[in-house]
């Protein structure tokens, strides 16, 4: 962190560390009541709890500080300006419009953009409607029972986590299934519980060139056609792309093609026409709320005070956690089985945006930037992973997320749930001494020497770190609200670390060299030279194999 001012900001973080360090969480509790009032945010009736993380009212003075010498709420306004804040493809990055309720203009290169979001908006909506009533049907005249969107990374992430979370919402007898592995086994699997005459696809690629996608849609379309004919291909193909002509070459009719634009980032994207599965899923109205959910978050962190901003909060304790404390990872447990996706979704979210190692006038950073994100739902995660949470040699900070009400009126399951989560947290901050556990031990009728052999296994450091987000229930406007909150956070951190959060470099390289092996995988004849020892011995020992 080469900035002057900043560099000095994050200096009054490290040293202010050190004091921090001397009291236990637990310690910040007891000498102030009003902890978790004060170190608390709400929306509505989302609560962000941060009050487990070690900190003070002095860490989140310097924290403020650090972002105004990085000039964040500029930074931020310049975002919502459709200003181009995405510096090396020279593009905005204006997803909110996508969410955009508010009846105000929004302007890229001058031009208002509203028109032609709620037209396409319009578009997409009305497809949906159609094929949930039945209007637009199969070529055989049945209704459409599975909807197969055929995506990767963004176009596939988003819309398979929402349409897992707003299960309850979906149409009843109408399924959504998600194909991007270009592993021929993910829409073998997929198209094997499916009848053609019944089924949806969905090709999701803006260029209509992403590879994965291609061979996808190309295996779904020969398997249509095996079972109903060619001519079948118009009634039961649809896209998500800007490319007309080779959406045309591949059978698809206009009036079924939907588009979005160079502003629009993939990880950012579902808001848009990406969303269609989804929409299909849940119907238009159920997407319009999610939609709201997302806009209720921009108004709150275009306009909070930093001291308030949920997002900002988010992303500054992330910092201090990261950069001056150096955790490496952060993970995300969300106390709700239809959340299963969600730190998947997460993942690319903040490790695309800022897994970055530039900064944004080219020089190399000079911090650690994004955290390796990871998750699993509670209570499955209590029996796989949280033991090197409560014990492990490196500290990870966690994010936990649960809801006040079930969406099923189940409610001892729901309080066994929510029990669960606040026991972890707690225990994560609390901890268990040595002192305490001889005492259990003791209490157990164990010797002296058994205490003594036992006891270090079982000890707990505490002091580590958490947040809770709790709402009233998963709901479509919930789920916006929860997705836009990690994306303006991750924006924040990227205003911190001084990196450009919306473009993805780091995946083209690999693309470029699989294009150029892919031809010497396939003819075993095609000479090796000129690869790297192991790349060479692993196609010949690949062709070795098949014989």
């Amino acid at each position: 962190m080469n900035r002057p001012q900043a560099a000095a900001a994050l200096a009054v973080l490290e040293a202010h560390r050190v004091e921090v360090a001397k009291k236990r969480t637990m310690d910040l509790f007891a000498e102030d009541p009003r902890r978790f009032q004060d170190f608390s945010a709400g929306l509505d009736d989302l609560l962000y709890d941060y009050s487990k993380n070690r900190l003070t009212r002095a860490t989140l003075h310097h924290l403020f500080d650090l972002a105004r010498a990085c000039q964040l709420e500029k930074r931020r306004d310049a975002l919502f300006g459709g200003e181009k804040v995405n510096v090396t493809e020279k593009r905005a990055a204006l997803h909110m419009a996508l969410r955009n309720f508010s009846g105000h203009a929004i302007h890229v290169d001058g031009k208002d953009v509203m028109p032609d979001v709620l037209a396409e908006r319009a578009k997409f909506l009305a497809f949906a409607e159609a094929i949930r009533s039945g209007r637009f049907a199969g070529a055989t005249g049945e209704r459409f029972t599975d909807v197969v969107n055929i995506g990767i990374g963004g176009s596939d992430l988003g819309p398979a986590m929402a349409a897992r979370a707003l299960s309850p919402y979906a149409a009843p007898g109408l399924r959504a299934h998600f194909v991007s592995n270009v592993d021929g086994s993910d829409i073998a699997d997929t198209l094997k519980q499916l009848d053609p005459a019944r089924t949806l696809f969905i090709v999701s690629s803006k260029t209509f060139t992403t590879q994965e996608t291609l061979k996808n849609a190309q295996s779904a379309r020969h398997w249509l056609v095996t079972a109903l004919g060619e001519a079948a291909v118009a009634s039961h193909f649809a896209a998500v792309s800007t490319r007309l002509d080779k959406v045309a070459a591949f059978g698809i009719l206009p009036d079924r093609v939907f588009g979005f634009w160079d502003w629009v980032g993939g990880r950012y994207s579902m808001w848009s026409a990406i969303g269609l599965s989804l929409a299909v899923l849940i119907g238009p109205n159920h997407f319009e709320d999610f939609l709201r959910g997302g806009f209720d978050v921009d108004e709150h962190f275009r306009t909070a005070p930093l001291a308030e901003n949920i997002p900002v909060l988010m992303g500054l304790i992330g910092v201090w956690h990261r950069n001056v404390w150096g955790f490496p990872a952060q993970a995300v447990i969300p106390y709700d089985q239809r959340l299963a996706r969600f730190p998947a979704y997460l993942q690319q979210l903040d490790m695309e945006s800022n897994g970055k190692g530039v900064q944004l006038n080219g020089d190399a950073v000079t911090q650690a930037t994004g955290p390796i994100i990871f998750g699993e739902p509670g209570t499955n995660g209590q029996h796989a992973f949280f033991q090197l949470l409560h014990q492990g040699t490196e500290t990870t900070p966690v994010d936990f997320i649960v809801a006040a009400e079930p969406n099923e009126a189940d409610p001892e399951h729901h309080v066994l749930l929510f029990a669960n989560c606040i026991a972890q947290s707690e225990a994560l901050m609390r901890g268990r001494s040595l002192e305490e556990v001889q005492e259990i031990l003791r209490a157990q009728g164990l010797s002296e020497a058994e205490i003594g052999a036992l006891a270090p296994h079982k000890v707990f450091s505490g002091d580590r770190p958490s947040s809770t987000l709790l709402y009233r229930k998963l709901t479509p406007r919930t789920l916006g609200r929860l997705v836009a909150l990690y994306e303006h956070k991750v924006f924040v951190q990227s205003v911190i670390w001084n990196i450009n959060p919306f473009d993805q470099w780091g995946v083209e390289l690999g693309k470029e060299l699989c294009n150029r092996l892919a031809p010497l995988v396939a003819d075993a004849s095609v000479d090796l030279a000129g690869l790297d020892g192991s790349t060479a011995g692993l196609i010949a020992a690949r062709r070795f194999l098949q014989g």
